[in-house]
This record gives C-alpha cells, structure tokens and sequence, in this order.
C-alpha cells in the first residue's frame, strides 16, 4: 500500500472527495509492473549466465570501467537526463493528461487540470530555506498542487541541464581527487 496511494494522486480510478471509482487502472499497473519485473530479471539471469563478460567488444557505447572518470560523468549525466524527463512527464500529465487529485479542492478533494504552475523561483525555492524544525514545515509545508507542479518543472528542468553538462564536461581536478573511483565504493 505504498505505490497505489500515488495512483490514486495520479487522479487515476479516483472521483470527487477521493472516492475510488475505478479499479481498472490499478489492475493495469499491476500488470505493466510483473511485465517489466519479469524482462528485467530475464535480462539479469541472460547477463549473468549467457550474455558476453564485458560489453566494449560488441557495445563500445555501452562499455565501461570504474577508472575512467569522463564516463562515469557521462553516465550519471545520462541518469539526470531520465530523472527530468520523470519529472517533466508529471507536469504534463497535470497539465494536459487529466490533470491529477487535488486533497486541498473544495469537498474533500478532485481531480483537476493544473493550468497555472507556480514557476516563481522565490516561493518554490523559499520551501527550502524554511526551518525544518518547529512550525515551518520546511518542504512538507507545500499547500497547493500548482506549488508541486511548478517545484517539478525547476527540478526537471534543472536536472535535464545539469545532465547535460555532466555529459559534455569532465571532473573537475578536486573531484577527481577527492571521489573513490571504484564501483566497490
């Protein structure tokens, strides 16, 4: 019961005051998730059984070793890259794709298109300057669904430029001194 809740955020399945309606997108991810749960471990089971011990012979693109710091770079740029386009797919589904269930609607909540994100740096940066302790509530104290989509544009946006820079650019002379460059670290 941890996964389905964000479902239901999602605004799939779920009505006015948050009552589920539908169980049918439910059943589908399920089903997406055994799918993919069973390609990734036949993958597993291919690498580790059949699959060739190193891949820079047939896949140079694919190819690593721990030592070499300008892939490494090129790799963590690339995982930045899917993190941001993460993000970015939830501003479009709360966007343009039947928006997403808003707790704080009138009646007990609905689901709603978000059509005006808060992209205002000051007020979705200021939830990070908030004292986690006492009453502020630091990134928790978010009260509107238009702050957490705008928070996802900054981070997706942020994080499809920071990839980018992470795959054409190298470790600065400190980095490469100061990170462990094994991947027994």
């Amino acid at each position: 019961l941890i996964l389905l809740p964000h479902l239901a955020s999602l605004g799939y399945g779920v009505g006015p005051g948050g009552e589920v309606i539908d169980t049918f997108p439910y059943f589908v991810s399920g089903v997406l998730h055994l799918i993919s749960s069973a390609v990734l471990g036949f993958g597993g089971v291919y690498h580790a059984l059949i699959g060739p011990e190193t891949l820079e012979e047939t896949f140079p693109f694919f190819g690593y070793t721990w030592k070499d710091k300008n892939k490494m770079t090129s790799i963590l740029g690339f995982h930045l890259i899917i993190l941001g386009f993460g993000a970015w797919l939830l501003v479009w589904k709360a966007m343009y794709f039947g928006g997403v269930y808003d707790t704080w609607a009138p009646g007990g909540g609905d689901t709603r298109i978000i059509t005006n994100p808060t992209t205002n740096p000051a007020v979705i940066f200021g939830y990070l300057l908030k004292s986690p302790f006492g009453g502020d509530g630091w990134i928790v104290s978010v009260d509107n669904v238009e702050d957490i989509i705008g928070g996802h544009i900054w981070i997706g946006t942020l994080e499809i430029f920071g990839g980018i820079w992470h795959i054409f650019t190298q470790p600065w002379a400190w980095t490469r001194r100061a990170f462990v460059w094994s991947g027994e670290a």
